[in-house]
């Protein structure tokens, strides 16, 4: 597929999502258009696999009837084997392209009640099963009776049959395997989503050029990873971006506090072609409930937590491994160190981690000094400080930066600082890193380039000097030095548009006199 087919694929996705806006907000009608195309790729993947099961019967599964002994004994086969593979099923009148065939008929047909009841079996074909928390309530904020998608039930039938009867004539060619057409398009809608959502896109979504940094930082010198976390995965979108910089990710944990955002990044996984063994995304607060102690330590950790957020700060977590080593806890009006620390305690030795943060974190004192300093003097664990430039994140324009982490430094005798906060492309009222900034970044810090106003290789020396202070300008000289003026030739100039003024003056005042006029 060319870039310009996928802009139009991407176009009249987000044309069909138009359909469904309406009156609601960007983060309501999202969970619809979104839910509806997740559903459509459900049925279609699961349809090209029954059909290369029944190849050999010579038979199409939309053919198979449901009632009949010999299509009850065909889809019995085909569930078990499906189940397994993919970790659901849909009978053939529940596939997608069936009801928007059906909302498409002359009849009118009333759909709503069918399509609420085969969301409802997706889930249901997976219980006691290994996949059945990967599916459960999966589709629980699709509510077809909501009166934002209007008044009546008539008008909700009319208005969600044509978003399917759309959908449908749709191909997003899942038998190319080796294209994630429906991955990208994906992608592109959250990012859109995002782009409308204003503050709230922060919860769920970190911006691509940000996400690639991160994926490239933590994937550098490996093809493979046994693991990747993200302790507040948003929509998935990081661990996903992750995947791409690899030949192979073994397994995907992530944990998310927002319970919709959640099951869109599960919905993520999934539509990305992530097997549902592979992926573990679990809902709850992480840093007062974590969920995967059990199956860390991680090869590869990348968050965009919330910035500054409030946490309990509960004394009996200096008992906690996350926390206990550093003697004091992050404020609790600020988890972003808590952060730091929950995800140093999950990393690999082997591993790295990057974690995008305010500036805050690399200047402010108390407790925050004290965790910096016991990071750095006591651990060394800090790899690099990368100023990103202001308003690049959706809902936030404060500048922001990247904490690189290891255990295991390559060059542990330095600190590389970037600023990379004056480079970037102003597009309406966003900034945006360009790939060429991008690569600039990733480059600089694969191999630790010093650059003239751009970067330093700070020594743990120079850094205790500054009181483990990490403001990048105290680290990185961008001070441009101003053309010295010359003021006797400024006087001169001034002297001389004087004299052309006077002379201004002058003529105008003739002409005022011949018309009689005083100047």
């Amino acid at each position: 597929m060319s870039e310009q087919q996928k802009k139009i694929l991407e176009q009249q996705l987000w044309n069909i999502a138009n359909t469904l806006r309406g009156k609601m907000n960007a983060d309501e009608f999202r969970d619809y258009i979104l839910g509806f195309i997740f559903y459509k790729y459900l049925s279609e993947k699961m349809e090209i696999e029954a059909n290369f099961i029944l190849e050999k019967d010579n038979i199409q599964f939309r053919d198979i009837q449901e009632n009949t002994p010999e299509g009850e004994e065909f889809i019995e086969v085909i569930r078990e084997d499906l189940l397994e593979t993919l970790g659901y099923f849909l009978k053939p009148s529940e596939l997608f392209s069936e009801i928007a065939k059906r909302g498409n008929s002359d009849s009118n047909t009333f759909i709503l009640e069918d399509l609420q009841k085969i969301l409802t079996n997706i889930q249901l074909s997976t219980m006691g099963t290994q996949s059945e928390e990967d599916f459960d309530n999966l589709f629980e904020d699709m509510d077809l009776n909501s009166t934002k998608l209007g008044k009546s039930a008539e008008a909700r039938n009319a208005i969600i049959a044509k978003v399917l009867v759309h959908l449908n004539e749709i191909d997003f060619k899942l038998e190319h395997t080796e294209l994630d057409v429906l991955g990208d398009a994906y992608e592109y809608l959250i990012g859109q989503f995002a782009s409308g959502a204003g503050k709230k896109a922060g919860e769920f979504y970190t911006p691509q050029e940000v996400s690639k940094i991160l994926a490239k930082i933590v994937t550098t010198g490996k093809n493979r990873l046994k693991s990747v976390y993200d302790p507040t995965c948003g929509s998935g979108s990081l661990l996903l971006r992750v995947a791409r910089e690899v030949k192979d990710v073994n397994n995907f944990y992530g944990q998310e506090m927002n319970r919709t955002t959640y099951n869109l990044a599960r919905m993520n996984m999934i539509l990305h072609g992530v097997h549902y063994l592979k992926f573990d995304i679990k809902q709850e607060d992480t840093l007062e409930h974590p969920q995967h102690l059990n199956d860390m330590p991680f090869e590869a950790i990348v968050a965009n937590p919330p910035f500054s957020a409030n946490w309990s700060a509960n004394p009996l977590f200096l008992n906690d491994d996350r926390f206990s080593q550093y003697g004091k806890l992050a404020p609790a009006s600020k988890a972003d160190f808590a952060f730091v620390q929950h995800m140093i305690y999950h990393l690999a030795e082997n591993g790295t981690m990057a974690i995008v943060l305010p500036h805050g974190v690399l200047f402010r004192g108390a407790a925050e000094l004290h965790i910096r300093r016991y990071l750095i003097e006591q651990k060394n664990y800090l790899d690099a400080v990368i100023g990103l430039p202001a308003n690049i994140f959706y809902g936030t324009s404060i500048p922001t930066c990247i904490l690189v982490f290891k255990k295991c430094k390559e060059d542990p005798d330095h600190i590389l600082f970037i600023d990379a906060s004056r480079e970037f492309e102003k597009v309406k009222n966003q900034n945006m890193l360009l790939e060429e900034h991008i690569d600039k970044i990733v480059d600089t810090y694969r191999n630790r380039t010093v650059i003239e106003k751009y970067s330093h290789l700070a020594t743990l020396e120079e850094v205790a000097e500054n009181d483990y202070n990490l403001n990048i300008p105290r680290y990185v000289d961008t001070f441009e030095e101003q053309d010295e003026i010359d003021i006797q030739a400024v006087m001169q100039e001034i002297k001389s548009l004087e004299c052309k003024r006077a002379q201004l003056d002058i003529e105008i005042d003739v002409y005022f006199k011949e018309l009689g006029l005083v100047f």
